[in-house]
């Protein structure tokens, strides 16, 4: 089964893609501000340095959170859009062991319909000014 797992609550964002458990590749960069500018040619140069294009994913594992709002948003929206595109699998998790976890996840059959990010605290919107 082809992993793609995506992290981005850090300004330094991280793919990767996997084999199973088997690791084909994996790069972190520094993304902060570009990350919606980014993420996709990021992820498209890592399928390309292993032979593979997107319909190839089967499965994806997200890390959740909690983190930066804006960061966790992009990274969630893009894995959930290409688990849907690709009718594929996805898990979110969270904690320091998120990766080993979640291929764990896919790999024991677990399976979500879209991953929610969780912040760590409530949301803090502003009042519009009048």
């Amino acid at each position: 089964m082809l992993i793609l797992t995506v992290r981005t609550d850090k300004p330094e964002s991280e793919i990767g893609l996997f084999e199973d458990n088997q690791k084909l590749g994996y790069e972190v960069w520094p993304a902060h501000r570009q990350l919606a500018e980014t993420i996709h040619t990021k992820v498209a140069s890592l399928l390309k340095s292993n032979s593979k294009d997107w319909s190839d994913i089967q499965a994806l594992v997200a890390y959740q959170g909690p983190g930066s709002f804006t960061g966790l948003r992009i990274g969630l929206s893009f894995a959930n859009a290409v688990a849907n595109s690709n009718s594929a699998t996805i898990v979110g998790t969270t904690g320091e062991d998120w990766l080993e976890q979640g291929i764990k996840m896919l790999l024991a059959g677990s399976v979500s319909t879209v991953v929610l990010p969780e912040y760590g605290a409530p949301v803090h919107i502003t009042a519009p000014k009048k």
